[in-house]
């Protein structure tokens, strides 16, 4: 067996807008709920119009969609043109009177904009007083006026338009007991509506490519991490993401395991970030997300085609099809999103069982230098151990120094292989560095 970490080279996708691409996902997301949250500053951008199209395209494929909306950006224009001072923009802070009847006037004009879009792609949809409010009270010795917080969520409403193939409009207004507007944050209403729903994903179309945490755009981040850097440096993140960023962790904590955060201005970057491993945005997700598991005969094809490139440039040996099912009790694989993006083998010799071989590991490139190929050793080092052999063997011909420098393996004598093993790696001529890690 001969293993490969990573390689520079890039393989090609499938396009999400190819839709051979997007089939594939119709099974996993039929029927789900998605709740899409339009920040203001979207909805204004001249991408709209496009976004709307690829609501319609999810709708077609039988995903549940509702829509939430922000008006920060219309606020602050309404605002400025009638001479209005406001107390806060986002809903996150004071809203003074003058301030909640422009968010009033500013929210009825977004969600017929909305409205009016979907209607010109033949969609049915329908703007909801669907969300009960209460204000928040004083904070810290300052009332916050007429901002709110969600008491309750008319899902048997929501859950009726959307088993009507209607499309839910939200606004973040709600209604007091007595019936009268209140201001909400949008970021916290999709988080609530989310879980009211269960729904399995919250897409936050934004302005900024996704979630930048001390400066660097993050792609991935699971909520752990998340919610660790939320309670000790805070300061990594801009004030103004905290809150989608906070509502998030919530989102998942309460039992939704996806929130992407998408930069609502590039067209197809929804489409591209939900019919794609790879996406376009960020993904928070739950534990769940990522594991590793022992491979099946359902995926032998997965594993052929993810290997294929590897055996082009002589990384890996050769396996058809038939040999990886015949030995497909000594694959693992690493899935994301349902998707198998690295896999691994395991063998036990018989005449040797104190000494365990990882081979075959490949990660795809879009994956590598993201800690997955070391989990994946870790994983079948931890396996091997459980099994009895106090020692890993590993063959590699253009990895070695992964193995060396990233997961403490350390170069040694061909002898310590059992004599069929041996016998193998002479007559290969592949000439592979023979590396062992005590377990």
């Amino acid at each position: 067996m001969s293993t490969v970490a990573a390689s520079p080279a890039s393989t090609a996708t499938i396009k999400p807008t190819d839709l051979r691409g997007i089939l594939k996902y119709v099974p996993r997301f039929k029927d789900q709920i998605f709740i899409i949250a339009l920040d203001g500053l979207v909805v204004a951008d001249e991408n709209f119009t496009n976004l709307l199209v690829d609501i319609a395209v999810l709708r077609s494929l039988a995903i549940k969609v509702v829509l939430v909306h922000g008006i920060g950006q219309q606020i602050q224009d309404l605002s400025k043109m009638r001479g209005i001072p406001i107390s806060n923009h986002d809903g996150a802070g004071v809203t003074d009177a003058a301030t909640l009847d422009l968010a009033v006037r500013a929210s009825a004009r977004v969600s017929h904009l909305i409205l009016e879009g979907l209607t010109q792609n033949s969609l049915k949809a329908a703007i909801t007083n669907s969300i009960r409010a209460l204000p928040i009270g004083i904070i810290r010795g300052v009332d916050q006026l007429y901002t709110a917080k969600v008491e309750r969520i008319d899902k048997d409403l929501l859950s009726h338009l959307l088993d009507a193939d209607v499309i839910p409009i939200v606004s973040p207004i709600g209604f007091g007991p007595d019936g009268r507007s209140l201001r909400i944050n949008s970021d916290l209403l999709a988080a609530e509506l989310a879980e009211s729903l269960q729904a399995s994903k919250i897409i936050y179309l934004t302005v900024p490519p996704g979630l930048v945490i001390n400066g660097e755009l993050r792609r991935e981040i699971s909520v752990d991490a998340l919610r660790a850097i939320l309670r000790d440096h805070p300061e990594q993140i801009e004030e103004s993401w905290r809150s989608k960023a906070s509502q998030a962790v919530k989102t998942i904590e309460s039992g939704t395991p996806r929130v992407h955060v998408v930069d609502g201005t590039v067209f197809d970057g929804l489409l591209n970030e939900i019919f794609s491993n790879e996406g376009v945005g960020s993904l928070i997700y739950g534990n769940d997300y990522q594991q590793i598991r022992q491979a099946t005969r359902r995926d032998v094809r997965f594993i052929y085609n993810l290997t294929r490139s590897a055996v082009r440039r002589e990384e890996l040996l050769y396996r058809s099809q038939q040999a990886i099912e015949k030995n497909i009790d000594q694959f693992f694989v690493f899935e994301i999103d349902e998707a198998i993006i690295a896999c691994v083998t395991l063998y036990f010799y018989p005449d040797k069982p104190e000494l365990a071989e990882l081979g075959s590991l490949y990660v795809m490139p879009f994956y590598q230098k993201r800690g997955v190929g070391k989990k994946m050793v870790e994983f079948a080092c931890l396996q091997a151990k459980e099994r009895g052999a106090r020692s890993m063997v590993a063959l590699s011909t253009q990895s070695f120094g992964f193995f060396t420098n990233v997961c403490g393996f350390e170069e040694s004598d061909p002898s310590i292989l059992p004599e069929a093993r041996l016998r193998l790696f002479t007559e290969s001529g592949r000439n592979p560095r023979v590396l062992l890690k005590p377990l």
